[in-house]
């Protein structure tokens, strides 16, 4: 009998590879992305101490958004990481897709990112 991976194994095992090229640092986090079918979230990580520096979702209170999983919720959570990346004086980040394609809620949270003022 064969075994099928799932699709979040075969996202998981993608993801790996990424990251075994990117690295964030506190000049230059990695920016994170994480989706479900409700959700988005982000956030930036500094990989050489191993912390959180800013973080964001369609769950925050500030955005007040009634569906966290299209992409309206992800162009706003695109432009509160980087208004929270910008206020530590944050302006260059890695982008880590987590295994994503580049594409629909992950293209459109870049992109406004992007137009927001981050640099990647």
């Amino acid at each position: 009998m064969s075994y099928k991976e799932s699709r979040n194994q075969r996202r998981l095992r993608r993801h790996a590879r990424v990251r075994n090229k990117l690295h964030g640092t506190a000049q230059h986090p990695r920016l994170c992305v994480f989706r479900s079918n409700a959700e988005i979230y982000a956030q930036l990580v500094d990989d050489d101490n191993g912390v959180t520096l800013a973080q964001a979702s369609s769950l925050d209170k500030v955005l007040d958004i009634e569906h966290g999983g299209n992409i309206e919720a992800a162009k706003a959570v695109g432009k509160l990481i980087a208004e929270r990346a910008l206020e530590q004086e944050i302006k260059t980040v890695i982008f880590d897709r987590g295994g994503y394609k580049y594409h629909g809620r992950v293209e459109a949270l870049a992109e406004a990112a992007r137009e927001a003022g981050l640099s990647f």
